[in-house]
């Protein structure tokens, strides 16, 4: 089964020869490749990889010092993730100045419920301000201020942290800013964010006034994964909400947090839970997934829609009245 697979990401500068290399040192020690995606953005190149080790002809230590001696050869870093290194998984929240969706993080793992099987941990909380330093310290959490001042972060100490840490997964919970290739590279697959609206519609910025100054009737949130391209990472959960009449761009927002943070779990849990996969850019939950998810409508909106007329089909008849 894909989760039983072990993960390696190869990151740094690109250069000839690079997946050769590696490849090879796998191979020499029986290990199968199952699946492998590169990407190269602004010199950095990236390499992931899921393979079989369950055949593998040697130690974990020896591998991991294998590769760690190729990754200095070649000037690039190389981690390796076994499927079964710790029970728990640990989050790192990276947040700016909103409360509502951190605080629900936190305030599920103080209950027990952030992952389903109860195997899940915050150990620390980041911030590119220092705004919510009291909220990580009501849940005695350590917080590291790495923004400048003006918000822009140091991604390199952002990197330190989650390496001291030891993160599985970056939860961008309203952290107001964009991610670099640095980052997202390393952490491919396992950065999610909140997006307040329907991507993709309205990305960037101030979503919500855009949202007002469209005039939409529906708006919404979406927690999708984080990729190199802003707002376009493939989609996890959604939540949607009317917007009536004269709504201010503050009415849009206190109708929208609510499901931010509802949305932004669900994605949490279903990736704690390995119950999705990304294919071809679609989020499709896992066919032996044991989780009672809601991707997008509840199943009463779905109920209320129409489901007559289709082209190519008669028309049906709604049902008639009941007498009773």
């Amino acid at each position: 089964m894909t989760r039983e697979l072990t993960e390696i990401t190869v990151v740094g500068g690109d250069k000839t020869g690079l997946i050769a290399r590696v490849t090879t040192l796998l191979f020499e020690r029986s290990i199968n490749i199952e699946d492998l995606d590169q990407a190269v953005r602004d010199g950095l190149f990236r390499m992931t990889m899921r393979v079989d080790a369950s055949d593998l002809d040697t130690s974990r230590e020896e591998l991991r010092r294998a590769l760690a001696d190729l990754g200095r050869e070649l000037d690039v870093d190389i981690q390796v993730r076994f499927p079964n290194d710790r029970e728990s998984r640990r989050i790192a929240l990276l947040v700016t100045k909103e409360s509502h969706a951190p605080e629900t993080l936190l305030e599920a793992e103080r209950n027990g419920d952030l992952a389903e099987d109860g195997e899940a941990e915050i150990p620390v909380v980041i911030g590119n301000r220092g705004d919510l330093r009291g909220l990580a310290e009501r849940y005695d959490k350590p917080f590291y201020d790495v923004g400048d001042g003006n918000g822009s972060p140091d991604e390199d100490r952002i990197l330190d942290l989650l390496a001291e840490y030891d993160v599985d997964l970056v939860v961008l919970a309203r952290y107001m800013r964009i991610l670099g290739p640095n980052v997202v590279f390393r952490y491919e697959g396992r950065i999610l964010n909140i997006h307040p609206s329907l991507l993709p519609a309205f990305p960037g910025a101030q979503a919500y006034r855009q949202a007002k100054e469209a005039g939409v009737r529906v708006a919404g949130v979406t927690a999708h994964y984080v990729t190199t391209d802003l707002d376009q990472g493939p989609v996890v959960t959604q939540r949607a909400f009317d917007v009536p009449d004269g709504a201010s761009v503050d009415d849009i927002k206190a109708r929208g947090q609510p499901l931010e943070a509802e949305a932004l779990l669900e994605a949490v849990r279903l990736h704690l839970a390995d119950a999705v996969s990304v294919h071809k850019g679609r989020v499709r939950l896992r066919e032996d997934a044991d989780v009672d998810a809601q991707l997008g409508l509840p199943t009463s909106a779905r109920e209320a829609n129409p489901d007559s007329p289709v082209d190519g089909e008669p028309v049906r008849s709604p049902p008639a009245p009941s007498d009773d």
